[in-house]
């Protein structure tokens, strides 16, 4: 990483490109040189067949300087220092102070690097740039440029573990209605990259965003809790009642006194009621002598006579016979 200040006292920590994968840009960048120093070439010097060994050789080295020289400085100033090697490659020619390069940094580094480049086989560049400790040319010293990463691979951030449940049993009466948006995005960020910091400075961190929360709760942090697990019961104290709010409105007044606020806010449904069956009718067994029973008259008729004799209904039922 190297530590590149900016005009306004700002550190920047760029990456150096080493010298393999300059030197494989370099490369890529020769091969289109050349085939386009190649194919002017012969358009050029096919129509300039009528002038003398003189002129040709002028036109030839002509063409020379301003394909191989004058290209990677044409390239690197309209690209803001990325050619086609270094744009394959990840790479880009910054200033020293981490800004875009123009034409004069651009022009000093191709008229050196057509030296120590293309002359020599690239032996002085290696050279060069293995003695320096940021991997610099001579073209990049006198222009006062630097070839840095573009493309850096970023480690994903790690999840923060959930607190122990005696955690969250501790801080779910807290009141964080108070607690800003603005710390909310301090805590998480520092739980997400609390692995990526120095000991004594995530202890110094953590011990500061707790006091700022606690102040806001109005509860003081328990006692042997450590400050970044009491940041992350606070936070996953927040996320619930959130996602309480967000999934089970109305549900509060439902839950028992004293239930977790971490239970889930649905009920499992219970099992539906099995449907009756209605009982089939009894049916009283006829016997096989005799006729069946009449009819029973409805309440209020008159008594009906038997025509067969033997009297009415009544009559037989009670033996009572009524007065003439």
């Amino acid at each position: 990483m190297s530590q590149l200040v900016t005009g306004d006292a700002v550190v920047l920590g760029l990456r150096p490109a080493r010298l393999p994968s300059r030197a494989l840009a370099v490369v890529i960048d020769l091969v289109v040189l050349w085939g386009v120093y190649l194919a002017l070439s012969m358009m050029v010097l096919s129509g300039t067949g009528s002038l003398d060994e003189a002129a040709t050789a002028a036109v030839a080295v002509a063409l020379l300087v301003l394909v191989l020289m004058g290209g990677p400085v044409l390239v690197e100033t309209l690209s803001h220092g990325r050619s086609l090697g270094k744009m394959a490659c990840g790479l880009r020619v910054v200033r020293e102070d981490g800004g875009p390069i123009r034409f004069r940094h651009a022009l000093v580094r191709g008229a050196l690097g057509f030296v120590e480049i293309q002359m020599s086989a690239g032996v002085i560049a290696c050279v060069a740039s293995l003695v320096s400790a940021r991997g610099r040319r001579l073209g990049d010293v006198f222009a006062g440029t630097l070839v840095v990463r573009e493309r850096i691979p970023v480690a994903r951030p790690t999840p923060v573990p959930p607190p122990p449940p005696w955690v969250t049993d501790r801080l779910a009466g807290l009141d964080l209605s108070r607690v800003p948006e603005g710390l909310w995005l301090a805590v998480r960020q520092y739980l997400l990259r609390v692995d990526q910091l120095d000991p004594q400075a995530s202890w110094s961190v953590a011990q500061r965003l707790a006091a700022d929360v606690a102040a806001r709760t109005g509860a003081p942090i328990p006692e042997r809790m450590p400050p970044a697990m009491y940041l992350s019961g606070v936070v996953a104290e927040r996320q619930a009642r959130d996602a309480l709010r967000a999934f089970g409105t109305g549900r509060e007044a439902e839950r028992p006194a004293g239930s977790s606020p971490f239970a889930p806010p649905f009920a499992p449904p219970s099992a539906p009621p099995e449907p009756a069956v209605p009982a089939a009718p009894t049916v009283a067994p006829r016997g096989p002598a005799g006729p069946p029973p009449p009819p029973e008259a409805p309440p209020g008729a008159p008594p009906v006579s038997d025509p067969g004799g033997g009297g009415t209904s009544d009559e037989r039922r009670t033996g009572f016979v009524p007065p003439a």
